[in-house]
């Protein structure tokens, strides 16, 4: 198929979704969205982008099923364990400083980085007097957070990230392990919401003084990029904290002279 064809099959597609389901994808990075809609095409056996538009309209759980592809619910704990050593030596002591915490997971997957952020907070004394809001726009992979229960075949790799990035304490602490699941601790999930929300068409919900937002933007386009940081710099307090992924940046964006850089390396900005 002509490449231009493809582009305008992916483009309505996209605008599809966005007419029958509100889940606004158009301004996500068109070459990230082809593969994953080609892997699609493949696993559903779909022989066209138009067959597989034609039976999401028509089918709300073959949406879903695409939701699974396009949205790619893969995380760990501590996944970057330099990153929540970063925070644990550098952010934590200015956070203890505010008499409660909001702090914003934002595109939060399956729950991992959420739970990893309990656990570093339940460390350093801080989360009895914090809120985790943990978002996303899958509500399979939020079910899934707001369960816990992660595969024990994962066990050891958030073991070894937990103990790289500084832990504390012995990380069998924080779940039950039962069957083939572990079950982490009800005292965590107490301090956790999970909810849905779109940075490409929803607005802000709180002031917080943490966000950690990584491996989400390189997802979208500048235009959409541009967006989700003005939510953030919204969102944050005076001199609030922002944490991105290894391979995401202010740089040339709209905002980038609205922050200042605390961690160079570790991707960790502090709102001007």
């Amino acid at each position: 198929m002509p490449e231009r064809t493809a582009e305008i099959e992916l483009r309505l597609l996209l605008e599809a979704i966005f007419l029958k389901y509100d889940y606004d994808f158009r301004e996500y990075s068109l070459a990230s969205l082809r593969r994953r809609v080609q892997q699609a095409l493949r696993q559903l056996e779909c022989a066209s982008i138009s067959e597989l538009q034609a039976r999401v309209l028509h089918d709300p759980a073959g949406f879903m099923q695409l939701l699974q592809y396009l949205t790619i619910p893969v995380s760990e704990m501590f996944r970057d364990p330099e990153y929540f050593r970063g925070l644990r030596q550098h952010v934590i002591p200015l956070l203890r400083t505010y008499p409660s915490l909001k702090i914003w997971v934002a595109g939060c997957s399956t729950g991992e980085e959420a739970y990893s952020m309990a656990i570093l907070l339940r460390e350093e004394g801080l989360l009895e007097r914090s809120m985790i809001y943990a978002t996303d726009i899958n509500p399979l992979s939020l079910e899934r957070a707001r369960k816990g229960i992660y595969p024990l075949t994962q066990i050891s790799g958030f073991t070894r990230n937990y103990q790289a990035a500084g832990g504390a304490s012995t990380f069998s602490d924080y779940y039950t392990a039962a069957y083939d699941g572990a079950l982490f601790d009800k005292s965590l999930r107490d301090h956790l919401t999970f909810a849905d929300h779109s940075l490409a068409t929803d607005s802000v919900f709180a002031e917080t003084q943490l966000i950690s937002c990584r491996n989400v933007l390189i997802y979208f386009n500048k235009q959409l990029q541009n967006r989700a940081l003005g939510l953030f710099h919204e969102s944050l307090c005076h001199r609030g904290f922002l944490g991105l992924g290894s391979k995401e940046s202010l740089n040339f964006s709209s905002y980038g002279k609205q922050f200042e850089t605390l961690l160079r390396d570790e991707k960790v900005f502090r709102k001007l």
